[in-house]
């Protein structure tokens, strides 16, 4: 009975009513808007983060160049109470930020080495997902840049000139993670820690 009570002095709400002037609504391209923006909440994971923040906003200059590149980092034991670290990374479409990524590690990393190539491999599904939906529109991005700062994650990624039993415990932990298609779709660099963008 409280919810259907109205103090005197609120106002009512007007109620809808047809606009006689108006041309009506054309159902097929209604649905057909509502669904692309559907669509783009789906596919546009960067737009989501905006939500709740009507002030902010993602720019995206139309003059920059159509590359897709990301970078991966870790914070190596950041954590102060469980000594976990954190996989950084981001996804650039040219000078775009599409996509980024932020999360503690599940397990609690031995070296700078793991927790980095567990960043790294967390890094590779996004750029292989954001791959696969590219290709949806008509863009193809093999050989996508990786840029991490960490020469002996490169050289694990790589398999070139470093002895498996150093690295035996990332080895078993982690090679399941490895991605297979590394050497057809991405192509990994190294970068200065100064320039990551992670």
């Amino acid at each position: 009975m409280l919810n259907c009570r109205v103090k005197k002095h609120q106002k009512t709400q007007k109620p809808l009513v047809k606009d006689e002037e108006a041309s009506d609504v054309d159902v097929h391209l209604y649905r057909s808007m509502i669904g692309s923006l559907m669509y783009v909440t789906a596919s546009r994971p960067d737009i989501m983060y905006l939500k709740g923040k009507p002030k902010l906003g993602l720019w995206y200059p139309r003059e920059s160049t159509f590359d897709l590149e990301s970078y991966s980092d870790s914070d190596y034991a950041g954590a102060n109470l469980d000594r976990k670290s954190t996989t950084g990374g981001c996804q650039f479409l040219g000078r775009r930020l599409i996509t980024w990524q932020c999360k503690k590690q599940t397990i609690v990393a031995t070296s700078t080495t793991e927790a980095e190539y567990v960043a790294a491999a967390s890094c590779c599904g996004q750029v292989l997902w954001i791959q696969n939906q590219m290709l949806d529109y008509g863009f193809n991005f093999m050989n996508t840049k990786i840029y991490i700062d960490n020469e002996a994650t490169i050289c694990i990624v790589k398999k070139s000139n470093i002895s498996f039993k150093r690295i035996k415990h990332i080895a078993i932990r982690h090679h399941h993670k490895r991605l297979p298609m590394i050497k057809t779709s991405l192509q990994v660099l190294k970068i200065h820690t100064t320039e990551q963008c992670s």
